[in-house]
């Protein structure tokens, strides 16, 4: 969860009321937050880097709030105080507003060439006019872009957001892409102009923005802001030029969020304006800019969209497990910043969701703020009207029992990856790769990760290869799901329950497999036979030596294979010496 520093008296002369610590910490849980920690600048200075580090620091009194991942509106002062303040019912939500420049001219404009496709595609923006700044106003606007950055922009790898004092550069802006040795500016708090490339380099041992160059560094193209003039507002998703840089003394606020993900830009831009904009001159007015796209759409942006969700109040109260009319749960959301009204047909409710609460997708969001509203602690403790008794899934009690006689049979269980790469399961087995009914992840890591196992042989024989100066025998097993195509599954695919194990020593041991066969057939209550027992028969398998594979018959259907693993087998999981395996289903014994 995101954690918000707020000084506790500049909270508290925005809430205009005093609270004690206790009562403070009562007063968040109420809300849905916790606080999870007091402290001051200095504390933090002495626990993090020492007494000495601390001299000079700040004694102020900081409130460390825990804040949910998914309540953007809530990162910083302004929306905090603003959430607290309608929860109280001293606030009403305020109303925010989309507005055309008041002097009737255009809008600023940010065109979007053809050449940002391969990098960042997406840019919205906006205009803060007249806004008025004090040094903490300031800081919490940097603060919020920063804990934005970390959370909903995912470390700037989906939104960038730029800030620019728009009197020092004028409009239309230009969003392109450019080679980084054509790229020149002067960044943020630099004394001279660099390329592109150069502040790749500058920047590598930097402790904050290092991190971030991984985005664009390997690109061919680096996306760049231009102004009419030619000045360059931003390089994102990496810094802003030190032309544009916002201070105290900025009235007028042009913000820019360059994206990957067009969603999360609405929704960044829309946060850092709304929670801003109650600083302008005319309150909670937003003045609109134009974006126009490579093919020629032109779009009007920040949306400030509001949208209406109708619920029963029925649906909240059996969920919830309350018993209140619907003019009262009406009430419980508005205390949210969800102004509700009761429709004019029984218990319905109109809900209405403002630009701020991005979190609110389902009716199941609304019920949760119904309750957090009502208050959990208030809710009565009742006993589920549904009596179930909980039991193991047969498939895992069989297993659990499997695993305790293997290892008394003598055999070490081992815990696999799930996941491996397109050579275990098929070049290494000596089998082909299109008969292994694999399922292929689309965007995989690494070459280790490639494909959902089919087999859990490949990964005993790699525990092995890593335990090669162990005492001989080695004798492994594992009782495991692998993960098959299956057309007929809504998922296109299934889990199977299998057994493996191995034997490795200087004699191939298949005798020693053989009888863990038969040791397992003795447990699930099987007795040899061809038809309602088990037998094995003489069989081909590419993995196995031939002449030395058996396949396994129970009640006449195929469960697995047993014998002494092909020498090219061993040699490819760099093992030296004779192996032997047996791998079987068990589900059928279920």
């Amino acid at each position: 969860m995101p954690t918000v520093s707020v000084k506790r008296d500049l909270l508290f002369e925005a809430l205009g009321q005093k609270y004690t610590d206790e009562e403070f910490d009562e007063l968040c849980f109420e809300f849905g937050l916790e606080l999870d920690e007091i402290t001051s600048e200095k504390e933090i200075l002495i626990r993090e880097q020492g007494g000495e580090k601390a001299e000079g620091a700040s004694d102020v009194v900081l409130y460390k709030i825990d804040v949910p991942a998914n309540r953007y509106d809530l990162l910083c002062l302004e929306g905090l105080v603003r959430g607290l303040q309608v929860f109280k019912e001293k606030l009403e939500a305020p109303r925010y507003k989309r507005v055309s420049p008041a002097d009737g001219g255009e809008p600023q404009r940010l065109v979007i060439t053809e050449e940002t496709a391969s990098v960042r595609p997406h840019a919205v923006a906006a205009v803060l006019r007249n806004i008025t700044f004090t040094q903490e106003r300031y800081e919490s606007f940097i603060e919020l872009q920063e804990k934005l950055h970390q959370n909903i922009c995912r470390k700037r790898t989906l939104v960038a957001i730029g800030t620019h004092d728009l009197d020092t550069i004028s409009g239309p802006f230009t969003y392109t892409a450019k080679p980084p040795g054509e790229i020149r500016f002067k960044p943020l708090s630099q004394s001279r102009e660099y390329t592109a490339a150069e502040l790749m380099s500058l920047y590598k041992t930097d402790s904050h923005l290092r991190h971030y160059l991984h985005i664009i560094e390997n690109e061919p193209l680096y996306p760049v802001i231009y102004d009419s003039n030619g000045i360059v507002l931003s390089m994102p998703p990496i810094i802003n030029g030190d032309h544009s840089k916002i201070s105290l003394n900025t009235k007028n606020i042009f913000i820019e969020c360059t994206a990957t993900d067009l969603t999360k830009a609405k929704i960044t831009l829309d946060m850092v304006v709304t929670m801003f904009s109650e600083y302008c001159d005319e309150p909670f007015t937003v003045e609109e800019a134009e974006v126009v796209y490579p093919d020629g759409r032109l779009s009007v942006y920040p949306e400030l969209a509001y949208r209406t969700e109708t619920l029963s109040g029925d649906f909240i109260n059996k969920r919830v497990g309350i018993n209140e009319s619907a003019e009262s749960i009406a009430q419980l959301l508005t205390r949210m910043c969800l102004r509700s009204e009761v429709s004019g047909e029984g218990d319905l409710i109109q809900v209405e969701i403002p630009p701020t609460r991005a979190d609110v997708i389902h009716a199941c969001d609304i019920m949760e703020d119904a309750a957090i509203a009502y208050g959990f602690n208030n809710i009565v403790r009742s006993t589920p009207r549904t009596y179930t008794v909980a039991n193991q899934l047969p498939v895992n009690k069989l297993t659990e029992l499997l695993r305790q006689d293997l290892a008394a049979a003598g055999f070490t269980e081992a815990l696999t990856f799930a996941l491996c790469s397109e050579e275990d399961i098929a070049d290494k087995l000596r089998k082909n790769i299109t008969e292994t009914r694999a399922v292929h992840i689309s965007n995989p890591k690494t070459a280790d990760f490639q494909v959902a196992r089919t087999s859990l042989l490949p990964g005993l024989l790699k525990t092995i290869a890593a335990n090669r100066k162990m005492p001989l025998p080695l004798k492994l097993f594992e009782i495991s799901d692998v993960v098959l195509k299956d057309e007929t599954k809504d998922v296109g695919a299934r889990n199977n329950r299998r057994l493996c194990a191995v034997y490795y020593n200087k004699s191939p041991g298949f005798e020693v497999i053989h009888g863990l066969l038969d040791r397992v057939m003795q447990l699930l209550d099987v007795k040899p036979g061809r038809n309602q027992g088990y037998h094995i028969q003489a069989a081909e398998d590419s993995t196995f030596f031939p002449g030395r594979c058996a396949e396994i018959f129970s009640c006449g259907k195929s469960i697995g294979h047993l014998g002494v693993l092909h020498p090219d087998v061993i040699s490819r999981f760099e093992l030296t010496m004779p192996c032997s395996a047996i791998d079987i289903d068990i589900e059928p014994f279920l």
